[in-house]
């Protein structure tokens, strides 16, 4: 697969996983402080809000924000790009290959997603790992190791708007014309 093919099996593959199903809030390429230009603004690959519980106000106000960048190889990981670590928990969603070729490169705090086949162990994947082929539905993602909590930086507020502007279709955070 290359790297373009690799990048699309990756999000199919994270978003049958981790949010599918119901009450699951996610939008995909969330852009932050958009209309600061190129140089200013952020994007994430994936974000995810998960609420404690909808019970409550404050049980939705205990919400956490987890976000994904998908890393189809080495190269991908060394741009620069996609490195937008602004989640409670954050992850990298990448091949086994190139989890190992940057294993010792990842932030202590940032988490790891894998696909491996269905019914494979992980270890055995690790000492000698399938190449990607075929339908994401034969595959799994298992954690490497999980993100570990950090401080968030940015309010909920702010976070949810990015989110609900980066699903809106056809938009851009232009104000509706009359």
């Amino acid at each position: 697969m290359n790297r373009k093919e690799t990048t699309a099996f990756l999000s199919v593959l994270l978003e049958q996983e981790k949010f599918s199903g119901m009450a699951k809030y996610w939008a995909k390429e969330v852009t932050l402080d958009y209309g600061w230009g190129k140089d200013f603004e952020k994007r994430v690959d994936y974000m995810q809000f998960k609420p404690e519980n909808q019970l409550s106000v404050s049980g939705i106000e205990k919400g956490i924000f987890i976000c994904y960048e998908i890393k189809s190889c080495k190269a991908d990981f060394k741009s620069g790009f996609g490195t937008n670590f602004i989640g409670e928990k954050n992850y990298l969603v990448m091949t086994m290959e190139t989890y190992k070729a940057i294993m010792n490169e990842i932030p202590h705090n940032v988490g790891v997603l894998v696909p491996i086949p269905k019914y494979a162990d992980e270890y055995e994947e690790f000492k000698q790992p399938t190449p990607i082929a075929g339908c994401a539905s034969d595959w799994k993602l298992v954690t490497i190791f999980p993100a570990r909590k950090q401080i968030r930086k940015r309010s909920m507020a702010e976070l949810l708007f990015c989110m609900l502007r980066s699903s809106k279709k056809g938009g851009g955070g232009d104000e509706e014309k009359n």
